[in-house]
């Protein structure tokens, strides 16, 4: 947008709205480069003119920061220095390539006592509600981090108190599997062994995600091979729901990804379609092909789609919709997968035609 457009600056005469567009300082920033720090001297007000900055505050000890809220075009940011020039209060770093203009405070200040008194009411007016908002920002990032300190607790005493039975199923499967040397009995044993170490690589990527910890573990895979086995793992969970699983895969569709991370964003896609589906005439389908230079896999259901309600806020922690059970951290999981593996993805969903996942990888490299 031009900096005429902002909205800080239609609040000014047009006298004064020419002024501060002719000391402005108009830069362009990459993504992830800092704008200022938590504890720097504040001198300038930023004004957004594209893309998009997140404010953040220091936790504890060490570098780390915990997001209050982001500023989009035509917002601005470093305001409370015009009022109280004390040090900035956050840290402010671009989440994309992003467009600011910069004006010192002194150039805003000389402005200001030129202005007519109702417009200077207006511009603090604009000011509190600016405020206002981070302050609800901040207060739900505090909640928020409350709740993932908790279910981080509960999730770690559960592991910590499932290993032993766990490693109990593990050695009666395999002493199974020595009493018992048929095709058959061999494959349910290997069932049983792949089930359980799954439910424990479940547990502990929800105490990841509560942690804010995405470690990777990557290696080339090959899709049809990962998406063969994850049918056959759920083959028996599909014929309990009595729905129809169809998986199409082109061949030769490799990545460079964490097998079990994949797996289990793949679960929990599976599992809100399932509990979603009248079970009837529930039908799942999973198709990967190559699409440019990336791996394109759809994950769709013919359910009654995602509720209007949500679909903005879908990817987001504690999001859930007339389930009876569940927190609402499935597809928050998915999404923090799918981008640690630089991906994407996005939906679309109606209630006539269902709900399509649209999941996209890098194709890897093969030598």
């Amino acid at each position: 947008m031009k900096l005429e457009s902002h909205q800080f600056i239609r609040y000014f005469a047009p006298e004064q709205a020419a002024q501060i567009s002719q000391i402005a300082i108009i830069k362009k920033f990459n993504p992830r480069e800092i704008i200022f720090e938590e504890g720097d001297d504040s001198d300038s007000l930023f004004l957004v003119l594209e893309g998009e900055v997140e404010v953040s505050k220091r936790s504890g000890e060490g570098n780390n920061y915990v997001v209050i809220t982001s500023v989009k075009s035509d917002g601005y940011l470093g305001e409370l220095g015009i009022i109280d020039r004390k040090p900035r209060s956050a840290r402010v770093v671009t989440s994309q390539e992003t467009v600011l203009a910069k004006i010192y405070y002194e150039s805003i200040t000389e402005i200001l006592a030129n202005t007519k008194g109702d417009i200077v009411l207006q511009i603090l007016s604009f000011l509190s509600q600016r405020l206002r908002t981070v302050t609800t920002d901040y207060v739900n990032q505090l909640a928020y981090k409350e709740k993932m300190t908790l279910i981080g607790e509960m999730v770690n005493t559960i592991i910590h108190d499932f290993r032993s039975p766990f490693t109990g199923i593990q050695l009666s499967s395999s002493m199974l599997k020595e009493l018992h040397p048929d095709q058959e009995s061999q494959e349910w044993c290997d069932l049983i062994s792949m089930q359980v170490q799954r439910m424990l690589n479940m547990a502990e990527e929800v105490l990841a995600f509560s942690q804010g910890n995405t470690t990777l573990y990557c290696q080339l895979i090959d899709i049809a091979k990962l998406l063969q086995n994850f049918a056959k793992l759920n083959q028996v969970y599909i014929d309990f729901a009595s729905v129809e699983l169809i998986v199409s895969v082109e061949e030769g569709l490799i990545i460079n990804a964490d097998e079990n991370k994949i797996n289990r964003a793949l679960q929990n896609l599976l599992s809100n379609a399932v509990e979603a589906l009248d079970q009837s005439e529930g039908k799942i389908e999973i198709r990967a092909r190559r699409k440019d230079q990336l791996v394109e896999i759809t994950f769709s259901d013919n359910g009654p789609g995602i509720p209007q309600e949500i679909q903005d806020k879908l990817f987001e922690a504690f999001v859930s919709y007339g389930k009876q059970g569940g927190i609402g951290l499935g597809t928050a999981i998915v999404k923090t997968i799918i981008d640690a593996h630089n991906g994407k993805i996005f939906f679309e969903s109606s209630p006539s035609t269902g709900t399509t996942f649209y999941l996209h990888f890098p194709i890897a490299k093969v030598d």
